[in-house]
C-alpha cells in the first residue's frame, strides 16, 4: 500500500498557549464571570472528549468550579 504516511501533528507552542488564551477573552468579554463559563464550558468538553479522565488530573478547585465534581455517567 502506497500512498502519505500519517504524522503525529505538531507539538502546541507557549505561543498556542497565548494564542488560544486570547481567543478565549475576546469570546468571553472582560466580564470575569463569563470568562469562567467559557472555560467551565471547554473543561467540561475536553474531559468528555477524553472519557472523564482528564478531571483526575485537575486540581479539586478547578474540579468543583468546573463542574466536574459531579458523579460520572
Amino acid at each position: 500500500m502506497t500512498g502519505a504516511v500519517p504524522t503525529d501533528p505538531p507539538a502546541p507552542t507557549d505561543g498556542d498557549a497565548a494564542a488560544l488564551a486570547a481567543q478565549l477573552r475576546e469570546l468571553a468579554g472582560v466580564d470575569p464571570a463569563e470568562i469562567r463559563q467559557v472555560v467551565a464550558e471547554v473543561l467540561g468538553a475536553l474531559d468528555r472528549a477524553a472519557g472523564g479522565a482528564l478531571r483526575d488530573q485537575l486540581p479539586a478547585a478547578i474540579r468543583a468550579d468546573a463542574g466536574l465534581d459531579t458523579a460520572r455517567g
